[in-house]
């Protein structure tokens, strides 16, 4: 394992030293002004598009109950994009997520969530939103805030790595992204600087005037915001998140109303058109109130009935949804209602098959059923779309089960690598399987001469569990060799020593000691 993380430090210093060795100076295509660039175009497009669907997918998926919507964001980021000062290749989408937030990727990937279309008074405000993240993309404040200290190199190294293996052949609690997926969660979660953002709300108003729009609708929608922020003090929730990415300030707001002095006014606010446009999702607000109540309380509080009942009732109210159907499915599997979860898990892939969870929810149950074969099909299926810990955990349980012992150990290792109690989990499954039949991956094992000249084997546990059983095997310069049991416990990090003759080794074989080679062919772990 240390290997591992060595050969992955050597990865990301090589990258490093690669990206300075291609910077060059360029103009920003937005502000005009000249700038270092570290990460070159094709880069940040790949980042971009290797993103986009993983991003989505931690959110609760794309928005598909009334496609329309859709539709419509497309339409007015379009209209925007055509009169931005780079051309990309600008997409638009709607997560599915309560919570009122936009981003965009690297590359002029950009999404509006559910949440935030509740917030907003007409399409001119959908416009500024919008506006404010194409600068984002187009200004390169997310490859911007990449190249700063060049953080970027654990991103670069698995979409390096996602490329070239091509070139050779609502979010539940419970979601671990692992693997490429975790780059996603990396993009998503940075921070733009002060000057991106008062260059994103300068250029984007400009964008707006541009496509036409009332540029007040940025300054209606900062004022929004600040109001919200004073009136909350330090806001828990929906509210603390949104204006922990998208700070309002009072200098911000007055900076846009000084740009609005400058700006052709008369634009369209659309409020009629946008409020029909997004009727269904307006009139169902009251079923996605009732789910993230039920979310809530099978996870938080674990009521599976009480997260039931209001699973229900939002299907009642929107029975086209597919979040819904996967929470009743979530609940009746806690109720130990296995097959009316499979029926509801189903429910939810019919409605929204480009979403992941509801496959990996029907992966795993039916994996406890013992249906191998349609669990597979259904993991590899929500793998495709989204590479999660417990896909992959209950992968390697069928793996094992159907006897492919290499393709569990596979999967085992991604999900070991990652954090909480499933990773340790799986690394404990892991070491299960490989400590008696190759401990030499886990264990190591080295030697040295005492004082007295006794040849000592010291085993060392660089795993973060205890282990015991050690057994050693020991090839001589002669091709001869011998295996010996280490006693004793070693403890997470630690070591033991033992020796490996009663007798000193006679000085003239002293020299001969370095030749000598030793590694830890099985041991068990401490249960």
């Amino acid at each position: 394992m240390d290997r591992r993380r060595c050969r992955r430090a050597r990865t990301v210093f090589l990258l490093g030293a690669f990206a300075l060795l291609l910077a060059g100076c360029a103009t920003n295509p937005v502000t005009g002004e000249q700038e270092l660039r570290l990460i070159p175009e094709t880069m940040e497009l790949s980042l971009g598009r290797e993103n986009y669907l993983p991003a989505r997918q931690m959110q609760g998926g794309d928005y598909v109950a009334d496609p329309g919507v859709a539709a419509y964001v497309r339409e007015v980021g379009q209209r925007l994009a055509d009169v931005a000062d780079r051309r990309l290749p600008y997409e638009f989408a709607v997560v599915n997520d309560s919570e009122p937030n936009a981003w965009a990727l690297p590359g002029g990937k950009i999404a509006v969530n559910r949440g935030l279309l509740y917030l907003l008074e007409d399409e001119a405000e959908l416009a500024a939103v919008l506006g404010h993240e194409i600068v984002h993309a187009a200004a390169r404040h997310g490859a911007k805030a990449m190249e700063r200290g060049l953080l970027l190199m654990g991103a670069v190294a698995a979409v390096s790595a996602a490329v070239d293996r091509r070139g050779r052949g609502g979010k539940p609690a419970g979601m671990l992204a692992v693997g490429a997926a975790q780059v996603a969660a990396v993009l998503l979660g940075q921070k733009y600087s002060r000057d991106a953002e008062r260059e994103a709300d300068h250029y984007g108003m400009l964008y707006m005037a541009r496509a036409g729009y009332d540029p007040a609708a940025a300054v209606s929608l900062q004022e929004k915001l600040l109001r919200l922020k004073r009136e909350k003090g330090g806001p828990p929730g929906w509210l603390e998140r949104l204006l922990s990415s998208h700070p309002p300030s009072e200098e911000r707001v007055q900076a846009a109303r000084a740009r609005l002095a400058t700006l052709p006014r008369g634009g369209a606010r659309g409020r009629e058109r946008y409020r029909r446009r997004l009727a269904r999702l307006l009139g169902t607000r009251e079923a996605y109130a009732a789910y993230d109540a039920g979310r809530k309380a099978l996870e938080k509080e674990k009521r599976p009935r009480k997260a039931l009942r209001l699973a229900r009732k939002a299907i009642r109210i929107e029975p086209r949804e597919a979040l819904f159907h996967a929470l009743k499915g979530d609940a009746l599997a806690k109720l130990g209602r296995r097959h009316a979860a499979l029926q509801a898990y189903e429910e939810a892939e019919r409605l929204n098959p480009g979403y992941y969870y509801p496959k990996e929810r029907r992966g795993i149950l039916l994996a406890r059923l013992g249906d191998h074969e349609a669990a597979r099909a259904a993991l590899e299926a929500s793998i495709a779309l989204l590479d999660t810990a417990p896909a992959r955990h209950a992968l390697a349980h069928v793996a094992r089960a159907e006897g492919r012992p290499d393709e569990a150990r596979g999967h085992l290792r991604v999900v070991a690598q990652g954090k909480g109690p499933l990773a340790r989990r799986a690394l404990e499954e892991l070491l299960d399987m490989d400590l008696p039949v190759r401990a030499w991956d886990y264990l190591k094992a080295s030697l040295r001469l005492d004082g007295q000249g006794h040849l000592l084997v010291r085993v060392t546990n660089p795993t973060p569990v205890p282990v015991h059983d050690a057994v050693v095997e020991l090839r001589f310069p002669d091709g001869s060799g011998m295996r010996m049991g280490v006693g004793g416990v070693i403890a997470p990090g630690g070591s033991v020593s033992w020796r490996v003759f009663s007798q000193p080794v006679p000085p003239k074989l002293r020299q001969e000691v370095p030749r000598i080679r030793a590694r830890v062919i099985s041991a068990r772990r401490v249960r």
